[in-house]
């Protein structure tokens, strides 16, 4: 199985990276696509698929994939059939509520706080240190989620039997009339967590404190895409950068995550033969849904 990765080299000592920006050079110069994978495996270079091989993109923001790559790089099942690609189709920035989490966090002994997402995790921990010596009981939406969120020695007090929204909302226990909630969300996310929390009676108050903005390919990238039979999506965000940079393709395989992006390909009208996702959002799920993709596709090609 060949992988290919569309990352810039990061180059913070040039004195350090100098020979492998040399390197990353001359290689640009051999071969117009060419990039260097800068991640802890060896670099290796990108070429064009070869004709029997499915070209399988995945599409976190850049930094993102590793766990996804890796976990299905051990699948000896579809191994030899696909090639890998890394095409980052977000980005994330700080949202307009950023500066306001901490003195909010701080500012009562809140009943919960709602993580949604590892980005969100991410963005928790940023200001935990206020109540660290006192914290709040925290809530993740998933395994995922909790596992970025103990990285940060954040302790998880409840996750729901399934890793969405709507599960969430109906399942946390409500600790009395008011019980009250702060919920660090992305600008982007629905509303649909805080609406099924206020109408059994909880007081949420939301703020955003990231954004996922769509990633700008460039035409190399553009040019690669093209060759991408699976294209896996995490997000609807990710669904949405996609078909941006790819001038509204949905002839590809979607594999999700979960029924939440599955229902993004949906809304944008993809047809539903070409919809994948589990049951139960997670890693292992998902790359199970990969596997089903690929297998299906190798078939119909028979």
């Amino acid at each position: 199985m060949m992988k290919r990765s569309w990352r810039n080299l990061s180059i913070a000592r040039p004195s350090l990276f100098f020979c492998a920006f040399t390197l990353a050079l001359i290689s640009h110069a051999q071969c117009f696509n060419a990039r260097i994978l800068a991640t802890s495996r060896p670099s290796v270079m990108l070429r064009k698929a070869t004709s029997n091989r499915i070209v399988v993109a995945v599409t976190r923001e850049d930094g993102k994939n590793e766990k996804l790559l890796e976990k299905v790089e051990s699948e000896a099942e579809v191994k030899d059939l696909i090639e890998l690609l890394e095409l980052p189709c977000i980005e994330h920035a700080s949202g307009p509520d950023r500066d306001r989490l901490e003195p909010t966090l701080a500012s009562k002994k809140w009943d919960y706080v709602i993580v949604t997402s590892p980005e969100a995790a991410n963005v928790l921990a940023s200001a935990w240190d206020v109540v660290r010596d006192d914290p709040v009981p925290v809530v993740a939406v998933g395994v995922a989620t909790e596992k970025v969120l103990r990285g940060h020695s954040i302790d998880v007090c409840f996750t729901p039997s399934k890793a969405n929204a709507v599960t969430l909302s109906s399942e946390l226990e409500m600790k009395g009339p008011g019980t009250s909630i702060l919920y660090p969300a992305s600008a982007r996310a629905r509303e649909t967590l805080q609406k099924g929390l206020e109408e059994r009676g909880f007081e949420v108050t939301r703020l955003n404190t990231y954004d996922t903005v769509t990633a700008a390919w460039s035409d190399d990238q553009k040019e690669a895409a093209k060759q991408v039979k699976v294209a896996c999506f995490a997000s609807p965000s990710s669904v949405k950068g996609w078909l941006y940079n790819t001038n509204d393709n949905k002839d590809v395989i979607a594999a999700c995550i979960g029924e939440t992006s599955a229902n993004a390909c949906r809304g944008h009208d993809w047809d539903e033969s070409k919809v994948f996702f589990p049951e139960k959002p997670g890693l292992d799920e998902w790359v199970q849904t990969i596997k089903e993709a690929v297998n299906g596709l190798k078939v119909s090609q028979l």
